[in-house]
């Protein structure tokens, strides 16, 4: 359970640091940013496996890119519904799932 509350946090972390780094991703505070790591990390277990599996061919056509894709639009689609998490178009969208994802796995390297 605590290993849970940590990565949370971090991922709400993670999701401030890009929304000050990049203009197009809005976090209007602190618990919009645990409301979407929450989510997040929900439709990264959940939804994400069912999209890989059903988008398979075009996965294994474009050499694994498109993963890129799902995460941005699961991105998008978290901020869709998330009061106070906002994210400015599907290229916005793109740049900030890979920086989420890039420092909560360094992060995660180091909490260990």
């Amino acid at each position: 359970m605590e290993k849970i509350i940590i990565k949370i946090l971090v991922g709400a972390l993670a999701l401030l640091l890009v929304a000050e780094l990049l203009p197009g991703v809005i976090v209007d505070g602190l618990y919009p940013a645990f409301i979407a790591a929450i989510v997040l990390g929900l439709l990264n277990v959940i939804v994400r496996p069912i999209l890989f599996v059903l988008t398979l061919p075009i996965t294994i056509v474009t050499l694994g890119l498109f993963i890129f894709v799902i995460n941005a639009a699961l991105f998008m689609f978290a901020a869709s519904f998330i009061d106070g998490f906002g994210v400015n178009g599907f290229w916005t969208a793109l740049l900030a799932s890979l920086c989420v994802s890039i420092i909560t796995t360094v992060a995660n390297r180091f909490i260990k």
